[in-house]
């Protein structure tokens, strides 16, 4: 049968003819030198140009190649100039005349700084970066241009060399003369590479004449000769993982041949012109190709690596078509570290294997291994490896139900069954099958939808309108996960419901059992690997992460350094167990109990769940209560988690204020005070609340509480700290909303520089500090403006711009000691409150309403009753009332006065003022500037000239 390969195009760019392309070990980037004189890094996962460098314009640079540990790429080009660049910075390191020709080929030590180039001057030279690119040998012997050089990855001291004088050198190096030469080619030979796997001492050869040669270099002898190329041979390699010979020829195509059969798989042909340039990657599966019109990268079949785990812990796998085992309890008893690589494996070979295996699998029992590959499978026993059966196989896959049940996709059109080694049901689908699914249940997959069939019946279970990747089963055969392009689907098998509709004898439809299928939880992540242990589905995904989901909560074990592959768990020493594709092992810890506790929860078997607490690990307390959490046990999950911010993010959820408050108190975090404090608000607990803004000096949410309960003894200490703390804000609504510091509220104004605003509210609340509000005034203007400082009118020296004045200073005096009067509660004030009669529209004196205060409301409306009701003053008033405050005010006969006469329900309207805040008049050129008096001025005595509206009063 044909090699069956999944070849992939990564990466397809134009540019100009491409020499020479190499791929980087680490990052998914590719080398490509042009002729134009350029070289380009492609990154092939993305497909755009990572660095660009022009090299040697007009020059083609022939070879090119990166210098990973150094961080550097090196080239040679028809300059006949070798130079190394740093490729994160883009600066050119050095530049070295390395021969007397074009330079053909460059090659870089793998573990020494060394670099070997040749040329067409007909010599190799081996040059050493940590002698400052000194030459430290000469290598002559070739009679013609030297294409190519390959170092021998076995002994790393050999190197190969082909030239075009039809040979093919060995040399040695520390030694200048080649060890041996190898002839048979008939024209010039233009690449040479070593094998790279197992131990067949074989080189390759590509030449002119239009062949490709296996050498054996051991015995000097051609071991085969690949036919079939129509034009030279440019470029050959062994693929460093799969049992191919690559070959490029300059017919444009690339031809795959198997390294053990020698026979042609595989043609390919991206009509990019002219093949010059081969590149691979060991322990990858890229390969890298140079055209005349561009580059391009192939992904040749799969990254995971043939390998299998048993439950006890044996691991077999495959390198190439040699077969190894290894018994992972050997590592039960060491000390191993998360992620670290296990070292101590004993390793034994168990053999050959016919076919080139591409997957290994146990059986459920773990007694059989199947090999499937090269469109065969062959069933060996699990320890001695002897041939128990194999047949034609598409694909191969284990029963979940019984150890010696198989199924296996012939082709497209023909599913095979299998039950100790005999076939027991052969049956062809309605529709191409495209992939076969092992477990409890037989699935079949179209390129759109799967369909589930009984093992032993071949009778259709259900079908899913979804194409999966992969399907992945529990062992008790109840739930499993669905992986696709995307995401991935639990569900959970009803085979009760199966197995009643089935003795029912009802005919089974197209679609299946409706009810045979149920979907638990969707996953909206791309999953590789998988296994099931308990009712925990643990997996990797693109992003290397190891996870499981429990539930429907998913847990971040680990982040990988690298793409791994899951092999599976061991509850022994409770570690999961995972491979890269070079085969190295690694284990993580998962807790069994933590695992048996979540699926007791999920189960709602809270009696096992409670026996299993103390057994859980400290370390894993906190993801047990996330876990919780999300499956609605917040009463649980603050009793098991550890974490105090979980903690009282729980405590909050469940107002359970004095776990918060405890916790709070412990971390002593203002974060928390905060969010204790607005739930101590929402649910009632004042005193709390108040604790708790203290604690995380919220000076915004205690002036909200104290404005809201009438707490003078808090605004006073709460001006008192936000004093200390400089929120002057904050200070000034606190004494302006207690009674009696008004003075204070303008002495917080005047040494924050808000003059302006000080004498305009002295004008209108404390006129006795007119004056020296006006000179502080003044003094700060002095520095900007001296003429506007000047234009200031002070009432004290122009009395005749203040009218009424004299008597705002009478009424001052009379209220001062009702300001002072503090209230004690809202019932108190209502009680002093005769609102029975209306006010009147008395002049006297005696009836003066104090609107010096509106905020503090210290003098109400005097009734026309012979005996009046006390005056009263609110405890604390809003800002807000500033503009709003309500007053009678007195008139005069046959005047015009500014105090809007209004009953105490209503709220005055003040007229429009004047645009401009600096008038000039005619006595002494002093400007007034002042607001308009209305409700919010002091109101006149009834044998005082009102004022006209247009004047303004500071």
């Amino acid at each position: 049968m044909p090699l069956r390969l999944d070849i992939k195009k990564k990466l397809s760019t134009r540019s100009d003819r491409v020499k020479s392309v190499d791929i980087h070990p680490t990052e998914p980037w590719i080398l490509a030198s042009l002729y134009n004189g350029n070289v380009f890094i492609w990154n092939y996962e993305t497909q755009n140009m990572v660095k660009s460098f022009e090299v040697s314009p007009e020059n083609p640079v022939r070879a090119a190649k990166f210098i990973a540990r150094k961080q550097w790429i090196v080239t040679g080009s028809d300059d006949t100039n070798m130079r190394v660049y740093n490729y994160n910075t883009m600066e050119k390191i050095k530049t070295i005349e390395a021969h007397g020709d074009y330079i053909r080929c460059i090659v870089v030590h793998p573990t020494q700084p060394y670099v070997l180039t040749s040329s067409d001057d007909m010599s190799i030279k081996l040059w050493d970066w940590e002698r400052n690119w000194q030459n430290i040998q000469i290598y002559e012997g070739h009679s013609h241009y030297v294409m190519s050089i390959a170092i021998n990855p076995k002994d790393t001291n050999v190197f190969a060399t082909a030239s075009l004088d039809k040979s093919i050198k060995v040399w040695g190096l520390h030694t200048s003369q080649p060890h041996f030469t190898l002839e048979g080619h008939e024209k010039g030979v233009n690449s040479v590479e070593y094998f790279m796997g197992g131990e067949k001492p074989y080189l390759i050869s590509g030449a002119d004449d239009k062949t490709v040669k296996i050498w054996d270099y051991q015995s000097k002898t051609c071991v085969q000769t690949l036919e079939g190329h129509s034009n030279n041979v440019s470029v050959v390699c062994f693929h460093p993982e799969l049992p191919l010979i690559l070959s490029g020829s300059e017919d444009g195509t690339v031809k795959l041949w198997h390294s053990s059969t020698y026979r042609l798989e595989k043609t390919l042909n991206y009509g990019m012109g002219h093949v010059w340039a081969m590149n691979f990657l060991r322990g990858s599966n890229f390969i890298g190709l140079g055209y005349d019109d561009g580059t391009v990268v192939l992904k040749l079949g799969k990254n995971r690596p043939p390998i299998s785990m048993d439950s006890t812990g044996k691991i077999i796998w495959a390198r190439h078509n040699e077969v190894q085992i290894s018994n992972l309890k050997t590592t039960f008893e060491q000390e191993v570290q998360d992620g670290e690589k296990l070292n101590a494996l004993q390793v034994k070979d168990l053999g050959n294997c016919e076919i080139f295996p591409q997957k290994l699998h146990h059986n459920s029992n773990g007694r059989f291994v199947a090999v499937c590959g090269d469109g065969e499978f062959i069933i060996y026993t699990a320890l001695a490896w002897r041939n128990k059966s194999f047949g034609s196989a598409l694909e191969f896959v284990w029963s979940g139900v019984d150890s010696g049940q198989y199924g296996v996709r012939e082709s497209t059109s023909r599913i095979k069954v299998f039950k100790n080694f005999k076939e027991t049901h052969n049956f062809k689908p309605s529709f191409t099958a495209e992939g076969i699914f092992g477990g409890t249940l037989l699935g079949v997959r179209s390129n759109s939808f799967v369909c589930f069939y009984d093992w032993d019946t071949c009778d259709i279970i259900r079908r899913i309108e979804i194409c999966p990747k992969n399907v992945f089963w529990s062992e008790d055969g109840e739930t499993f996960a669905i992986t696709t392009e995307s995401s991935a689907f639990i569900l959970k098998y009803n085979k009760e419901a199966v197995r009643k509709y089935l003795e029912s004898g009802q005919p089974i439809e197209e679609e299946g059992i409706e009810d045979a299928f149920e979907v638990i939880h969707e996953i909206e992540e791309r999953i590789g690997t998988a296994c099931w242990v308990g009712d925990c589905f643990i997996y990797t995904n693109r992003s290397s992460k190891l996870n499981y989901c429990v539930g429907t909560e998913v847990v971040t074990i680990s982040h990988l350094d690298k793409h791994m592959y899951l092999l599976g768990y061991i509850p022994e020493t409770g570690r999961l167990y995972l491979s890269d594709k070079n085969l190295n092992i690694v284990s993580y810890k998962l807790h069994i109990d933590v695992i048996n506790y979540q699926t007791a929860i999920l189960r709602e078997d809270f009696d096992t769940a409670s026996k299993l607490l103390p057994k859980l690990p400290q370390e894993q307390r906190n993801s047990i209560a996330h876990f919780l959490e999300s499956q609605g046990h917040k009463e649980m999950a603050l009793e098991v988690s550890l974490d105090l911010d979980h903690q009282f993010e729980l405590a909050i959820q469940l107002e359970n204020l004095k776990v918060a408050h405890a916790i709070a108190l412990k971390s002593d975090s203002e974060q928390k005070y905060r969010h204790l404090a607005d739930l101590a608000l929402t649910i009632g607990d004042i005193e709390l609340a108040e604790n708790c803004m203290k604690k995380a000096e919220d000076l915004p949410g205690l002036l909200l509480l104290y404005t809201s309960t009438g707490n003078v003894k808090g605004m006073n200490d709460l001006a008192a700290l936000a004093e200390k703390k400089g929120q002057n804000n904050i200070c000034f609504l606190c004494k302006l909303l207690v009674p009696g510091q008004l003075k204070e509220c303008l002495e917080i104004l005047s040494s924050n520089g808000a003059y302006a605003e000080a004498a305009l509210m002295s004008r209108t609340y404390m006129p006795s500090e007119i004056s020296s509000s006006v000179q502080r005034w003044r003094e700060a203007l002095k520095s900007i403006s001296p003429k506007i400082a000047e234009s200031l009118a002070d009432p004290a020296e122009y009395p005749n711009l203040f009218p009424g004045y004299e008597s705002a200073l009478e009424v001052e005096k009379k209220v001062l000691g009702e300001r002072e009067r503090q209230v004690e509660s809202a019932a108190e004030l209502l009680s002093q409150l005769d609102l029975s009669s209306p006010p009147t529209n008395s002049a006297s004196s005696a009836n003066l309403i104090d609107m010096s205060s509106p905020i503090d409301n210290n003098v109400l409306p005097t009734q026309t009753s012979p005996t009046p009701p006390p005056n009263n003053s609110n405890d604390i008033d809003l800002l807000g009332d500033l503009n709003t405050t309500t007053a009678a005010a007195t008139t005069t006969s046959g005047n015009s006065s500014p105090i809007s006469s209004s009953s105490f329900e209503q709220v005055s309207t003040p007229p429009q003022t004047s645009s401009s805040p600096v008038k000039t008049t005619p006595q002494g050129g002093r400007a007034n500037l002042s607001l308009d008096l209305d409700d919010e001025d002091i109101p006149l005595d009834s044998d005082e000239t009102p004022i006209d509206n247009q004047s303004s009063l500071i």
